[in-house]
């Protein structure tokens, strides 16, 4: 492990590892969504009396355009929503996105596009009454460092706030930091980062004082974890990571005996002390395309991926080392997961999805089997991950569908809900609504008497 840390991230180990730091690394919620999967990072809101049936014309209280092309999710905090997208721009023939070797050869991904195409990446504030976009800002703009994904987007990475500055992160062009005014406060450059032209999928943590980007590309010859002062967008502390490209976001674990940050990948699962950047303990990966996000039972995180090949491991939190082949693995499974989504653990049990949705249910203590094969009534793909409130989850299909499913032991489709339009985006529960953000529009859902 290489390590680079400047005089601020001495200041910053100093000052945050006394005890009091454990439980200051996260803001109180409220009924906000501040960051990709909420409050907590695990996909679960408290909100209660919230709609399960609506339609375009039903339980909608506003419905809002959103140009370019985009599969972050909406963020919540009080008034404002905030999201990013990226519009495509001119041609510029003969330009060449990062080159890419794998097995010792150049490697081009079949679905690779749009490196030879300008972009622009924004970052839009709406409002959370009306739906009316406050402000639209302009983070950056340019031929991309390398392709995406031709279903994937150059804004995929959702932003982050902690109520005073938001944080959007697009991979190679940077870090951005705005007011709720929508002046930037700061931007930082992560680095070059080539993923076998497949773009970025990575989200932004907020840990204390800190802004961590999971930074992993190619072969891994430059992956690292990296953390940002919030404030100034000075580099705080950097740890090189061995593992080769990832498209996941980490899991900040706090409420336990100590706060650690999770990093799942193709070679090693990695936990690290979110003030320092130090490694606290790794386990043998996942072999496989690390994409989806570490799920947090008790003092257990869950590591999930789906291609190409599926893996499951429950991992004890709390020790130290290589725990590769000792008791830290909790439980295995080897079934039931998807190429993009991430699972959801939810009162007691895992919920795992595949491509196309059918839904496998296991005993988070143990893995034990619950049920497998719970299908949806309308067949489709899925990229969108799911979320959880009030005893039910949504799943959110690529053809506009959105299922409500009752959660526990017994599989039970409650309604199906129909938007006309795809869903790549995971949607956001705050304040009495659902957020959900379709191919061109921002929804917001809510029981209307």
């Amino acid at each position: 492990m290489i390590r680079h840390r400047n005089a601020l991230g001495l200041l910053l180990a100093v000052s945050l590892l006394a005890p009091a730091a454990t439980t200051a690394l996260r803001a109180a919620p409220d009924n906000n969504w501040p960051a990709l999967g909420g409050p907590e990072g695990t996909s679960i809101s408290s909100e209660t009396g919230l709609p399960i049936e609506w339609s375009p014309t039903k339980n909608v209280a506003w419905k809002t355009p959103i140009a370019g092309r985009g599969y972050s999710s909406p963020v919540v905090w009080g008034n404002r929503i905030f999201l990013t997208t990226a519009i495509k721009g001119e041609e510029s023939p003969g330009h060449e996105p990062a080159e890419h070797i794998l097995g010792g050869n150049p490697f081009l991904h079949p679905d690779a596009v749009d490196a030879e195409f300008s972009h622009q990446y924004r970052v839009l504030a709406i409002d959370v009454g009306s739906g009316d976009i406050v402000w639209d800002r302009l983070a950056g703009e340019g031929l991309p460092y390398d392709d995406r994904h031709r279903m994937s987007s150059y804004a995929a990475p959702t932003v982050a706030t902690d109520g005073e500055l938001v944080y959007a992160y697009f991979g190679t062009p940077g870090l951005f930091a705005y007011d709720f005014e929508g002046s930037m406060v700061w931007s930082a450059k992560v680095g070059d980062i080539p993923t076998l032209g497949m773009g970025v999928g990575t989200s932004p943590v907020l840990a204390g004082d800190l802004v961590i980007i999971q930074a992993d590309e190619d072969l891994g010859d430059h992956s690292a974890i990296v953390a940002f002062d919030k404030k100034t967008g000075a580099e705080a502390w950097r740890v090189s990571r061995p593992v080769s490209v990832t498209w996941a976001t980490p899991t900040l674990v706090t409420g336990t005996a100590r706060d650690e940050l999770v990093a799942i990948g193709n070679e090693w699962i990695i936990s690290y002390d979110p003030v320092t950047g130090d490694e606290l303990w790794r386990m043998q990966g996942l072999e496989a395309n690390a994409i989806h996000r570490p799920l947090i039972h008790g003092d257990t995180i869950i590591a999930t991926a789906g291609y190409p090949q599926k893996a499951i491991k429950a991992v004890k939190l709390g020790g130290s080392g290589d725990l590769t082949d000792t008791d830290y693995l909790a439980w295995a499974y080897n079934k039931g997961t998807a190429y993009i989504p991430s699972n959801l653990a939810y009162d007691g049990y895992v919920y795992l999805l595949n491509d196309q949705g059918i839904l496998t249910c296991l005993d988070a203590d143990t893995g034990k089997i619950i049920y497998e094969g719970g299908r949806m009534p309308v067949a489709q793909r899925f990229s969108a991950s799911p979320v959880a409130f009030d005893g039910k989850f949504l799943m959110s299909g690529n053809d506009g569908d959105v299922f409500v499913i009752q959660a526990g032991p017994e599989f039970e489709v409650l309604s199906v809900n129909s938007m006309g339009e795809g869903i790549w985006a995971s949607p956001a529960i705050a304040n009495g609504r659902i957020y959900i953000r379709t191919l061109d529009h921002l929804w917001a859902i809510e029981k209307m008497d």
